[in-house]
């Protein structure tokens, strides 16, 4: 007999295509499901899922159609097909790791809401899904039993913004697969003769959507490239979002646009080992909930340029250069500075090793049951 049930929005558990919140999901649920089998986990996906995802015999899956991914469907999955699957489930919780959650059903509800960048940079989300997300987040936060987050920025962003009790809100860090590691110069040098013709690079990790940034870091590298003559490339491993267009005209207009690699999305195999070749990461994004490549790139033993924004100096600390997102010729400094200055790299990659100690998944595992069992 298990001693409780609990149901969980595994939505995002997408085989091949784990982002963020997929990650999140994944590497917490595999390890508490595992964990506690004398608990019993209900996965309710919104279509076909991959077995790799049962991570253990006490989790019974579910799909509950329609594919939601728009918001309209989303309304629909979460007020209406969700809340009828939990009404037959009778789960004792609702865990969800995406922001949302049903407020039609009268379950407990814990629920993780890794930033509220929409509230921030309305520009850069949809005009229906900024609307979606400013109507319901308010709902979500008043409805949730408990919320976790990733960052004591967006614990503080959801306190000023929704007026939350700060009692009712855990930090749940983000961590980083045990997978990177850092490479040999031998190794290094391998990477960079199969991605970057041999030469030193520049790496940004995620999605190429406005919010990221990618226009300046585009900007700043053209500029780095125009004042240095070095040989270093961009190394650009992600998928295209949605609302390009600016980062297509800022690449079009660089000089040094040949010098610009674009991998696409990159699985974890293959993105441990350009990881592991990397010269530096630059994340200059405009806003993060947390920023998980800055620290895959200390576990790398790979230095940063970061924003000076949001939650990113919490995650790089002083094991990263930070710099204004919105001022190129101070991201094109740093990579002078990065590229140049040997005592400052190798520093920069000493202060990472103790730096990423803060975070790991196990760690992030044991934070999130700890605010699960607080609902229980």
């Amino acid at each position: 007999m298990h001693k409780y049930k609990i149901a969980v929005n595994t939505r995002f558990l997408l085989k091949n295509k784990l982002e963020g919140i997929g990650w999140y999901t994944y590497e917490n649920l595999r390890r508490i499901t595992q964990a506690h089998k004398d608990i019993q986990f209900h996965f309710l996906f919104d279509r076909a899922y991959d077995e790799s995802f049962i991570f253990s015999d006490n989790i019974i899956p579910h799909v509950v159609h329609p594919p939601a991914r728009h918001p309209f469907l989303w309304y629909i999955w979460y007020e209406w097909m969700l809340s009828s699957k939990l009404k037959a489930i009778k789960p004792d919780l609702f865990l969800s790791t995406d922001g949302m959650c049903s407020l039609s059903t009268k379950i407990p509800t814990h629920l993780t809401i890794h930033d509220i960048a929409f509230k921030h940079f309305p520009q850069y989300v949809g005009g229906i899904t900024s609307k979606y997300y400013n109507h319901f987040t308010p709902k979500y936060v008043e409805k949730a039993k408990r919320i976790a987050t990733v960052s004591t920025f967006s614990k503080n962003d959801l306190i000023q913004s929704y007026g939350t009790e700060a009692s009712k809100i855990d930090i749940v860090y983000n961590g980083s697969k045990s997978a990177y590691t850092p490479y040999s110069m031998e190794n290094k040098e391998a990477v960079k003769n199969k991605y970057s013709m041999g030469k030193n690079y520049f790496l940004y990790v995620g999605s190429m959507h406005p919010r990221k940034n990618i226009e300046n870091l585009f900007y700043a590298f053209d500029e780095f490239k125009k004042n240095t003559n070095s040989d270093f490339k961009l190394v650009i491993a992600g998928r295209k979002a949605w609302q390009t267009s600016d980062i297509e005209k800022a690449y079009d207009s660089m000089h040094h646009k040949n010098e610009v690699i674009f991998l696409g999305h990159i699985l974890p195999d293959e993105l441990k080992d350009i990881y592991g070749g990397a010269y530096a990461l630059t994340y200059v994004s405009h806003f993060e909930g947390f920023g998980i490549p800055i620290l895959e790139a200390m576990n790398s033993q790979v230095p940063s340029i970061i924003s000076n924004t949001s939650s990113m100096p919490e995650v790089g600390g002083d094991a990263s250069i930070q710099v204004n997102p919105t001022d190129i010729n101070q991201i094109a400094l740093a990579m002078q500075q990065i590229s140049t200055d040997q005592a400052l790299y190798h520093s920069l990659i000493e202060k990472g090793k103790i730096q990423k100690e803060q975070f790991s998944w196990d760690k992030t595992a044991t934070l999130y049951w700890e605010s699960i069992v607080k609902c229980l």
